[in-house]
């Protein structure tokens, strides 16, 4: 938390992830993903991205299977990696 600064909203975080462009590094599927996934969390306080249960609910299911989906980062690895990174980007302080 940084000092004399209000605490951001989840919406706001998500908000800032995106205009800081994070997922446009990926393919179009992983970016969807990704952008999926940020909503989620601006809207319902998804806890725990990293879950692979995550991958498991709507919308993300519009995407594909579970695996098909890790399929679009290259791998399981990759996919976690991306995760952590978006998860590191919501709660990166200043811009």
């Amino acid at each position: 938390m940084a000092f004399e600064q209000p605490p951001l909203t989840r919406k706001e975080r998500a908000n800032n992830v995106k205009k800081r462009d994070y997922c446009t590094k990926y393919g179009d599927q992983a970016r969807k993903v990704l952008e999926t996934l940020l909503d989620k969390y601006a809207d319902e306080g998804v806890t725990n991205m990293e879950s692979m249960d995550i991958l498991k609910v709507k919308p993300l299911t519009d995407y594909g299977s579970p695996l098909e989906i890790i399929n679009q980062f290259g791998s399981k690895a990759q996919y976690m990696e991306a995760v952590r990174g978006l998860e590191y980007e919501l709660y990166k302080t200043g811009a």
